[in-house]
């Protein structure tokens, strides 16, 4: 999503990075620089006027010009003013005194809370809770139906609205059922808003008074700019926000409302949507987030998803087998599903400090989801004995790969290539002969 406003940033620190001193003159044309960046990126005028300011102020304290190494310093100032601009640490959720939690999700129509509702109870089931899914919107056609479809793919409970019902009926239901089955958290879906009126705040208090919640959720869809923020200041004076989860993150938005949104509001971000993906949600942790604006990568996020995906006894295990050279085709495709479990490549890519900055050169967006559906379709096209011993695999046998998997000879010829490669250098890592990563295995 901020692909534009990092190539920007960047630039404005490598014209910077290319002096070996840095006047006050320079660090202002640098400033006007970034000013320009954040306003193009749909960044509220005065978030950006403090920011500038106070980078300025900060930059100006620290004796920049006098160092010996000032670009580094003014991009840790930068980092630092992102990351308190973004609300500082980590805003967890909160858990009642005594279960169950309850999360009310309120918003715009279109913003993508029925979704974000599957999602989030989703995340909660996976850190130890056990969610239900309450639907509280009668107004959306088809809003019900919905979520309980989205339980039923997921297996998660539904307390799904009758023809009639009001939410605050439904709502008392969906906490009766809560305790009867002693879930630990209820997710309530409820009126998405054209507009808050006088009538449409009137029954969100009427509903938040019914359900007593510990959080109170706006989605916001981080794509409608500084629409997003608006919505955030009036649906904080309806009910008090505890929290804002911005949907859309993946998209070509310009991404001001990220970045405007907590200080405008005061409320902290709590978790992003990064994808369509029923696991596409993420917790919101700032400096992480700062620094891929800034281009320095994420490692901790990719390090967290590829640990969801790899246990250490399969990490084990493929070290073994790469030690004793006996990693097949196989082993090949398993990894490539968990690569495409973890989300766009570009955006994996993008969490790699150094990568981050040459990766439109990687041509990284050419590997998306039809690039992994013809890597397994062509090892699928393979028998058994092909994928444990791709040496065998002649002329013949790639015309009739190619042909079952509905692609050329020549893809099938790029695949082999890039398993051998793929084999040569990682057998090379294990073996203590290249640089040694193993531990990132494991």
């Amino acid at each position: 999503m901020f692909d534009s406003l990092t190539d920007k940033l960047q630039g404005v620190f490598r014209r910077l990075g290319g002096r070996g001193t840095i006047t006050e003159k320079d660090l202002d044309e640098a400033l006007r620089e970034v000013r320009l960046a954040l306003l193009e990126a749909d960044v509220n005028y005065k978030v950006v006027k403090e920011f500038v300011a106070g980078v300025r102020e900060q930059a100006l304290g620290s004796d920049v010009t006098k160092s010996l190494t000032p670009m580094q310093q003014i991009i840790d100032i930068v980092n630092q003013q992102m990351i308190e601009l973004l609300g500082g640490g980590q805003a967890a959720l909160q858990k009642a005194k005594s279960p169950p939690t309850v999360i009310m999700l309120v918003g715009l129509k279109g913003s993508g809370k029925t979704t974000t509702a599957a999602k989030l109870a989703l995340h909660l089931r996976r850190g130890g809770d056990t969610p239900l899914m309450v639907a509280a919107d009668p107004e959306r056609v088809a809003a019900a139906e919905q979520l309980t479809s989205l339980g039923k793919q997921l297996n998660l409970p539904v307390v799904a609205l009758a023809e009639g019902v009001k939410p605050e009926q439904v709502s008392k239901k969906g906490l009766d059922e809560a305790k009867r089955t002693n879930a630990t958290a209820v997710v309530v879906d409820t009126v998405g808003y054209v507009q808050l009126n006088g009538d449409a705040q009137s029954a969100l208090k009427s509903l938040h008074k019914v359900l007593s919640p510990t959080e109170v959720l706006l989605v916001a869809d981080s794509m409608t700019g500084q629409e997003a923020v608006h919505a955030a200041e009036e649906f904080h004076k309806a009910v008090p926000l505890t929290g804002l989860i911005l949907t859309k993150l993946d998209g070509d938005a310009r991404g001001g409302a990220a970045l405007s949104i907590r200080a405008v509001t005061g409320v902290p971000i709590k978790f992003v949507g990064v994808g369509e993906k029923a696991d596409a949600l993420e917790p919101f942790y700032p400096d992480r987030f700062a620094s891929r604006i800034l281009g320095m990568g994420d490692l901790l996020t990719l390090i967290e998803k590829a640990k969801a995906e790899l246990t250490e006894e399969d990490a084990e295990s493929l070290t073994a087998r790469l030690k004793k050279g006996t990693v097949t085709l196989n082993d090949f495709l398993e990894q490539f599903q968990r690569i495409k479990r973890m989300g766009p490549l570009g955006q994996l890519v993008g969490m790699i400090p150094g990568l981050s900055q040459i990766k439109n050169r990687l041509n990284v967006d050419e590997m998306d989801e039809s690039f992994f559906n013809r890597v397994e379709a062509m090892i699928y096209s393979m028998t058994k004995q092909e994928r444990q011993h791709p040496e065998i695999i002649d002329g013949s046998r790639r015309r009739r790969i190619a042909t079952g998997s509905g692609t050329q000879p020549a893809d099938v010829n790029r695949l082999l290539k890039q398993y051998k490669e793929a084999k040569k250098i990682l057998q090379m890592i294990t073996t203590g002969r290249g640089s040694n990563i193993t531990p990132f295995l494991r």
